[in-house]
């Protein structure tokens, strides 16, 4: 009712000093039609399909290239995004003699650099195409039929992965068992379909990124591509699981607004509840985790090196050549050996050494490239031995080093280098001792305090482990005993006794009554007002009231079409469709059929019929309801005669 109230003072005639209306002239209101109209004809032809905004808004948009304004008197870039190619994936086909695509290249800028960094060719040809992979068949036929799913890696990579037919959807052929010169002749949707399957395995391995279709040029097909859903190298994006399990949305939403003492105090404030009480809720949780990590999760070889040895807790990881004379050299030749180490949790590592090493004929090893042992002399630079580089011998030892202060989390880099005069080897162990038992991490989370501290808040109920301990403002007198729970798995149970786990808790808050809306006004307009008649009752400086009225009448809504003209056309098309059992065409009679088009017709009422198109039905307000349920009728009726429902004598 209150926004009721505001109705006339959207609706009232301008007033002069006399108190009458002012009407606009015919004139003016003609010229303002013909505003809007024209601003209408503008939007539409800017974006009146999916054809018209993909070329005038989504491709310049994520392309970074320029976009004008609905008129066309203004123009601006955008930046939509934080990386943005106009090549993002490249698409290139050559049918052969059979109508399979003989040749598919695809080029990729996997970094959004404006570069082309990757090229490829399918190993397969391709008779066949679905919405998301393609399948594959003799040359020239359905014979020896395999089917493969696109498939991207996190890095980006494309590649085709072994499917069932099932698995793929939306398949056709086009090769010469379902037709002549298919691919050719339906160029452009071949590419579409080929390069959307691509598109759908690059985005859905990462989403962060926007693609759009830019341009088909002859058997190519070029798109645009942007990394415009996040900023972030990080591609495990907290928002892109909800694509996954899209009712997970509801259940987070509640819990980041069950913990936002913003959210909490909108929900619970006067105007949130309407009343002069608020109510509060909140929770005081004590968390606890075990953490039993195997010696591997701990520290781990990432990269680089042959071996890693674990027994019990401990872990030795061997880089190098360590078989004789597996090493050749020269006059002095220089052969770099390297590992990574990847620390995830360095509190856990109790010691860590370089245990044993050795070098023919020279050699030094580096963490993170600082020298930690050399020999047979010292050896410091990153340069040729200090001394003659032939030993004839092997350089052995067995420092113990200790490089625990090297190993934060992270990763660090172990490097064994060795100066080989005529033939070598070289060798380096690294032995590390972790902490691998049980430990336990406990968290007191105090969602109460702030509520707690206001002097107007006091609790109204409250839940302890299950236990009523409070209700309606009093205390029950009831406690819970204390509890002992077990936790973490089979492998490391520890038992927690503690007073209590979980406090739910709701407090009850004072404040002031809220001033009621005053609808006087709009019930007034409501009860006295008519269709031709404007009635109003407004409050004076004086608060009296002045009683008014006036004629009203709504502007002219002028004249709609019954409907939108729109026109019925058919060609001829091969039945390229394919299932499980083969090629739709195999099964039929007539391997050809008709596809059917409906066009809107244009300002002349003319039918922009494609190439190839036979009109059907011209211009007008069609209505092919019975040709559809008649259609749904017969699938209907067609698939219950394959079944068999009784037995007949």
């Amino acid at each position: 009712m209150a926004a009721l109230a505001t109705l006339p003072l959207m609706i009232f005639p301008a007033q002069r000093a006399d108190g009458q209306s002012v009407s606009n002239s015919a004139s003016e209101k003609q010229a303002v039609e013909d505003r809007a109209r024209a601003a209408a004809a503008a939007s539409r032809a800017k974006s009146s399909d999916s054809d018209a905004i993909t070329s005038n808004y989504l491709t310049p948009g994520l392309a970074g290239q320029t976009i004008t304004t609905v008129d066309g008197s203004r123009s601006f870039t955008p930046s939509l995004a934080c990386q943005k190619t106009a090549s993002l994936l490249e698409v290139i086909v050559q049918p052969g003699s059979g109508g399979d695509l003989t040749s598919v290249s695809i080029a990729r800028d996997t970094d959004l650099d404006g570069t082309i960094d990757t090229r490829s060719t399918l190993p397969v040809p391709v008779s066949g195409i679905c919405a998301n992979g393609i399948i594959s068949c003799e040359a020239g036929t359905w014979n020896g039929c395999r089917s493969y799913r696109w498939n991207a890696a996190a890095g980006g990579s494309l590649s085709l992965a072994p499917a069932d037919l099932p698995e793929l959807a939306g398949c056709y052929c086009i090769n010469a068992s379902c037709g002549a010169n298919l691919a050719w002749s339906n160029m452009s949707g071949v590419l579409r379909d080929l390069g959307g399957g691509m598109v759908g395995a690059l985005t859905s391995a990462d989403p962060r990124y926007g693609v759009a279709e830019a341009l088909i040029d002859g058997p190519s097909i070029r798109y645009v591509g942007a990394q415009s859903t996040a900023c972030t190298a990080n591609q495990a994006l907290p928002q892109s699981a909800y694509k996954a399990n899209p009712a997970a949305m509801a259940s987070d939403a509640y819990t980041a607004s069950s913990g936002s003492a913003v959210f909490q105090a909108l929900a619970g404030s006067e105007i949130g509840t309407g009343t002069s009480l608020q109510y509060r809720h909140c929770a005081i949780e004590r968390t606890l985790t075990v953490l039993s990590p195997k010696p591997g999760e701990i520290i781990s070889r990432t990269a680089g090196g042959y071996a890693t040895n674990e027994a019990g807790s401990s872990l030795d990881f061997l880089m190098g050549s360590p078989s004789d004379n597996s090493l050749a050299g020269g006059s002095c030749t220089l052969v770099d050996f390297r590992m990574t180490l990847h620390v995830s949790d360095p509190a856990r590592i109790v010691d860590a050494r370089l245990t044993r090493w050795f070098a023919d004929d020279w050699g030094q090893v580096r963490i993170d490239g600082q020298v930690v042992a050399s020999g047979p002399q010292s050896w410091t630079s990153s340069g040729l031995p200090p001394a003659k580089c032939e030993q004839k011998k092997t350089y052995t030892q067995t420092p113990n080093v200790d490089i625990k202060p090297f190993l934060t989390a992270g990763d660090h880099e172990i490097r064994l280098r060795l100066a080989v005069a005529d033939e070598g080897e070289g060798f380096a162990q690294i032995h590390v001792d972790v902490d691998s038992s049980c430990k336990t991490v406990e968290q007191l989370v105090d969602g109460c305090s702030n509520i707690a501290s206001d002097t107007a808040c006091h609790i109204d109920s409250e839940m302890v482990d299950g236990v009523q301990t409070f209700l309606n403002g009093t205390a029950t007198g009831l406690k819970p005993l204390i509890q002992t729970r077990q936790m973490g798995a089979s492998a490391c149970p520890i038992e927690f006794t503690r007073d209590f786990f979980l406090k739910d808790r709701t407090y009850r808050c004072s404040g002031t009554e809220l001033a009621q809306p005053d609808t006087s006004r709009g019930a007034y307009i409501l009860d006295r007002s008519a269709e031709t008649l404007l009635a109003d009752r407004t409050r004076q400086a004086d608060d009296s009231y002045l009683e008014t009225t006036r004629p009203f009448a709504l502007p002219d809504r002028g004249s709609v079409a019954a409907c939108e003209p729109i026109c019925k056309t058919r060609k001829a098309a091969a039945n390229d469709a394919v299932a499980a059992g083969g090629t739709v065409a195999a099964k039929q009679n007539v391997p050809v059929g008709t596809e059917t088009f409906f066009h809107s017709c244009n300002s002349n009422s003319q039918c922009p019929a494609g190439p190839g198109e036979e009109i059907v039905s011209a211009c007008g307000c069609l209505d092919d309801f019975p040709e559809a349920v008649v259609m749904m009728q017969s699938v209907r009726l067609a698939g219950a005669d394959l079944v068999c429902t009784q037995v007949r004598p």
